[in-house]
């Protein structure tokens, strides 16, 4: 199944905050609390807020990143 093209933008910032908000939740908590009983809960937490942020933030930079590379790049 493929998806139209015009919801890129969504699917990018969807996949883009999973994997970005999961690799910084999961250091970051590692980090600060560490690997003990507690982690896997603290990491659950942190990880819905860090996407609740993360996801509108990303469908608003997307937009402008894209713009600022093409004017930065040549094909």
């Amino acid at each position: 199944m493929k998806i139209n093209s015009k919801y890129s933008t969504v699917l990018l910032a969807t996949f883009m905050t999973l994997c970005m908000d999961f690799t910084m939740t999961f250091i970051m908590t590692a980090i600060m609390t560490g690997l003990n009983a507690e982690f896997p809960l603290r990491f659950a937490g942190g990880y819905a807020i860090s996407f609740v942020v993360g996801f509108p933030t990303s469908l608003i930079v997307i937009p402008f990143v894209r713009k600022l590379v093409n004017k930065l790049t040549v094909e």
